[in-house]
């Protein structure tokens, strides 16, 4: 992965979707002294059966908040959009660059936007759409002339200095980032902080469940990538 870039803004639909896929790696740069914001779609509130969505978007936002602060994170943001039925389109792409505009970034990270998970899952619809319409607003955001009410109603000038696009969970990863023990510990207190989420998934404690799923996709990057742990990513660049 390149490592010349001191910005990065991850784009999710989801609470809990970037502990899943990328955050040792966000450990480790954090470590390094990168900034890294986090802006999330929704608020998971259709996330947990037993939950109805008002109790679940409370806690699951204070979740996720808790997740960003293990591995560095501060700047934890939502837009709003309703979950599971999120809509693929220009007010997204809209939303998206704002954000954007105003974190200016050299560095766009989402999650897996393909329709599957490697060709025998089929992916969720809020995936596909965040994944896709962050890419889109990549472009979006250095585009003066679309959405031009960002600079002339909110001040938020175009951005064009992405210079590459990072798809953590993608089933064709391109590059990775290799993690040390320290970054794979903070991983795993990442996604155990989801813990109202993994209880309505599963009997396993958060923390043994967390630990074994991150062992598991890190296992597999590392046979694709020299043999030590690490996370992939597909890599645009721009």
């Amino acid at each position: 992965m390149p490592e010349d870039w001191q910005r990065a803004l991850a784009v999710v639909a989801h609470p809990d979707d970037l502990e899943y896929g990328a955050a040792a790696a966000v450990a480790r740069w954090t470590d390094a002294g990168r900034e890294i914001g986090y802006l999330l779609a929704t608020r998971g509130e259709a996330g947990i059966d037993g939950i109805p969505p008002e109790g679940a978007a409370r806690i699951r936002e204070a979740e996720q908040r808790a997740s960003a602060k293990a591995v560095g994170v501060g700047t934890v943001e939502f837009l709003e959009h309703r979950d599971g039925v999120i809509e693929e389109g220009p007010a997204l792409r809209r939303d998206i660059a704002a954000a954007i505009r105003r974190h200016r970034p050299e560095l766009l990270i989402t999650f897996n936007h393909h329709d599957t998970w490697g060709g025998t899952v089929w992916n969720t619809p809020d995936h596909r759409a965040v994944g896709r319409a962050a890419l889109d607003a990549a472009g979006d955001a250095g585009n003066r002339w679309i959405f031009p009410e960002l600079a002339r109603d909110e001040g938020l000038e175009p951005w064009g200095g992405i210079r590459w696009m990072a798809v953590a969970g993608s089933p064709y990863p391109t590059h990775a980032v290799e993690v040390g023990d320290t970054d794979v510990e903070r991983a795993v207190a990442s996604l155990a902080e989801h813990q109202a989420y993994i209880r309505a998934l599963s009997d396993r404690e958060p923390a043994e469940y967390a630990r074994e799923f991150l062992g598991s996709t890190m296992e597999i990057a590392a046979r694709r990538f020299g043999g030590r742990p690490a996370v992939a990513f597909q890599l645009y660049p721009r």
